[in-house]
């Protein structure tokens, strides 16, 4: 049982967390603060770890220089997509979006991508030079059930740390002028521009920074495995609007809680459900079904929240009306 809840708790510090619940600000900055319906956060993620690992491992750059490539390719990504949509109804971006974030999913995993992309086998092996910034000593250091090396630690402090920095950084976005036309927007984008202000340009500023921490999120999503374009479907920007919505579209801390909140209980949903298969106690599933049902499980806990929470945990209802 120890075991089991180490898991969970570990789960609450795992980079995939922290990169999901990057992302997850990022569709904060679009969906809860702008009132822009990205369904394609995935691209963004996608650009990051595709424009990172195509820049180390075929371009031979070096770390900081791939970044770079993956940033600026994200702001290009989100002119691509705001340019056609944002002047038009909120849900014209969504079909774009989630179109986009299949489409590049495609390109990249195609056999005749596979010298750049590496095709359906994806990328691999490029991280070397960020594990050589490890300041960490080298050995395993253990606590309770958990056994880490060096670069399980850095890869932590890294993560989080870009987490907790861009979650300072939006929280003073929104806090600014900048911050108040954008909740404008999403409240009654009519009075904005009646106001003088141009809310196509806000739009796309929220656009481009938001998909930013997509990129960063999409880098760190890649840094400690590799690159699989399955990894980029439909399900990645479902889980992270479902972190969204669990702890609340209109906050910031929301998307941090959420993300851990998610990923632990999958963890320990799906612990749970293995160890009363093998001990005979669940007999009505098999190991090979764990993984589906331990999603039931999820999304009935994430329709209670829709029926007797719909802001989410930290959400302010308030603001539930105008994003409706």
């Amino acid at each position: 049982m120890d075991i089991i809840f180490g898991n969970a708790v570990d789960w609450l510090f795992q980079p995939i967390t922290a990169a999901y619940a990057l992302a997850a600000i990022g569709i904060a900055l679009h969906f809860g603060f702008t009132g822009l319906l990205n369904f394609g956060q995935a691209v963004f993620m996608a650009v990051g770890a595709y424009g990172f690992s195509i820049s180390v491992k075929v371009l031979h750059f070096g770390f900081w220089p791939s970044v770079l490539v993956a940033l600026i390719a994200s702001v290009i990504m989100a002119f691509i997509l705001g340019i056609p949509t944002l002047r038009l109804r909120s849900d014209y971006l969504a079909i774009v979006t989630i179109a986009a974030a299949e489409v590049f999913r495609f390109i990249v995993s195609t056999t005749s991508a596979q010298p750049i992309t590496g095709g359906p086998q994806g990328l691999n092996e490029y991280s070397n030079e960020f594990w050589a910034m490890n300041p960490i000593p080298a050995g395993h250091y253990k606590f309770w059930v958990w056994d880490y090396t060096q670069d399980d630690i850095f890869a932590r402090a890294v993560s989080w740390g870009l987490v907790i920095g861009f979650a300072i950084l939006l929280a003073i976005l929104v806090r600014s002028p900048w911050g108040r036309v954008i909740k404008g927007i999403r409240e009654d984008e009519d009075a904005v521009r009646s106001l003088g202000k141009n809310v196509y340009s806000y739009k796309m500023q929220s656009l481009v920074v938001g998909g930013l921490m997509g990129t960063v999120a999409g880098i760190i999503f890649v840094l400690p495995t590799s690159v699989q374009p399955g990894n980029y479907g439909t399900t990645l920007t479902f889980f992270i609007w479902t972190i969204l919505l669990l702890g609340g579209a209109s906050t910031v801390l929301g998307s941090i809680v959420g993300a851990m909140i998610f990923w632990s209980l999958l963890s320990l949903t799906s612990d749970l459900l293995s160890a009363g298969v093998d001990n005979g106690v669940i007999t009505f599933i098999s190991q090979n079904q764990i993984g589906d049902i331990r999603f039931m499980l999820v999304g009935i806990g994430l329709m209670l929240l829709v029926i007797f929470r719909p802001q989410g945990i930290f959400g302010n209802k308030k603001e539930l009306y105008f994003n409706a």
